[in-house]
């Protein structure tokens, strides 16, 4: 049966709920149309709904089919202003439209928060989002982090190693920034963060944890102001690989810079780590701009590497990185490097619907999939004002959509693994991670 998805709009107190004469529209770029059914799921658990402030929604209007952008309730209904609605989905999931809006009317820059299309199923009596599911993985889900059990133990780890800097700085990132992987480490399980690098050598548009522009949005934390000593990344990494269930130490995280900056002290740190215990997993999220410190880190010991980018073109990687004293022909050479010595290597992708899903993006990133034999895309949703990324990166046009392009990048390599979290080395090759997209082998 074909579903009915109304428009999900917010009156100016933010209350939320279903229009009932405008049917859901999504974006692709700054391109609205309607979503196709297989580009919608059921709000997945754990996900929230905002208000996009001071943004008209825009819907197909139910009687005559076309674009509608609303600006008001109808005076039946108090006559108010009415603001668009975006989901903030759980991990895992990756979006497949954005929210359908009069960005160009918004007073104001937007937080740096990914922006989901979201509308109402008549039918089913719930909201749906234009997402598909990318990662099985169940471990970060908000359920398994509850603070009530975080504080004590934050505080007796603090109180362990009164002179660790970086756990006193861990120690903010799970309880003020809510960090997952932080808590994690807290918790002593799965992935813990490893910040290591104060300064960075790029200025990207949307990042979080520096903003330099005084009249753009605000950065989500602030960065770390060290370089922590091999001694005090030892004394965080050791005790979580040997005993946490699937360990995962990760350089590189939200409150830093880019670790690769500080490879001679990484590196001594990872060989201080495998001197003392040969468990867990050591991974590296970088930008990965200087190729040779992909070779030391490699002979270190580091077991994988997750390199960020949000477009496999040049024109608009430089746009959002801005990178400052390296090349992106560097950034594909530390790719190919990674590879070639045996890392795990992975993609960060950062997506955008529009961007991404471009035909012309689409044949590079299949031609550095083969030439370099990445291991995994972790498709992950960029977190920027829509309309502040489209102007910086200059991009015109829509994509084929993000569902459309999945498929075709799994039907060229099937071998491709798509995922959206880091996983251990026992899991790097799971049986069944050939099998058909969406989802992946569990992790």
């Amino acid at each position: 049966m074909k579903k009915t998805i109304l428009a999900v709009v917010a009156d100016e107190s933010g209350e939320v709920f279903e229009h009932p004469e405008l049917l859901m529209a999504g974006m692709n770029g700054m391109t609205a149309r309607k979503p196709e059914e297989d580009e919608l799921i059921p709000l997945p658990e754990g996900s929230r709904l905002f208000t996009i402030p001071d943004t008209p929604p825009v819907g197909f209007d139910r009687r005559s089919g076309k674009l509608k952008t609303l600006t008001n309730l109808p005076k039946s209904w108090g006559g108010g202003k009415v603001q668009a609605v975006s989901a903030f989905m759980t991990p895992a999931f990756t979006r497949t439209l954005l929210p359908a809006a009069a960005y160009v009317d918004k007073p104001v820059e937007l937080t740096l928060w990914s922006y989901t299309a979201v509308g109402w199923c008549v039918e089913e009596e719930r909201f749906y989002v234009a997402a598909a599911r990318v990662d099985r993985n169940q471990q970060w889900q908000p359920e398994h982090f509850d603070d009530r059990k975080l504080e004590p133990l934050v505080r007796k780890r603090v109180t362990e190693y009164p002179e660790n800097r970086l756990i006193e700085q861990l120690s903010r990132c799970a309880l003020d920034y809510h960090c997952f992987a932080a808590k994690n480490l807290f918790f002593d399980r799965w992935e813990a963060p490893l910040p290591t690098s104060p300064t960075c050598n790029a200025r990207c548009v949307g990042c979080i944890s520096k903003q330099e522009a005084p009249d753009c949005c605000p950065s989500s934390q602030e960065r770390l102001t060290f370089v922590p000593t091999v001694q005090e990344l030892c004394e965080v990494a050791v005790p979580h690989l040997k005993r946490a269930e699937n360990a995962i130490v990760s350089f590189g995280q939200g409150c830093e810079g880019d670790p690769i900056l500080q490879t001679d002290t990484i590196c001594a740190a990872v060989r201080e780590m495998r001197k003392q215990t040969e468990r867990g997993t050591i991974n590296f999220n970088s930008n990965a701009s200087i190729p040779d410190a992909v070779d030391k880190l490699a002979d270190a010991g580091v077991d994988s590497i997750r390199v960020s980018l949000n477009s496999v073109q040049e024109h608009f990687y430089n746009a959002y990185y801005r990178p400052q004293g390296y090349r992106f022909a560097d950034v594909v050479d530390s790719i190919h490097r990674a590879k070639r010595n045996g890392m795990y290597t992975m993609l960060n992708y950062l997506v955008f619907p529009g961007i991404s899903d471009r035909e012309d993006e689409l044949e590079k990133l299949l031609e550095l999939i083969e030439s370099a034999g990445i291991d995994m895309i972790q498709m992950r949703n960029l977190s920027i004002d829509p309309l502040l990324y489209w102007n910086a990166i200059g991009a015109e046009g829509s994509g084929i959509g993000m569902k459309r392009m999945l498929d075709r990048l799994k039907s060229a390599i099937p071998r491709i693994q798509f995922g959206y979290f880091n996983r251990t080395r026992e899991n790097f090759y799971p049986p069944g991670f050939h099998e058909d997209w969406p989802l992946p082998a569990e992790v």
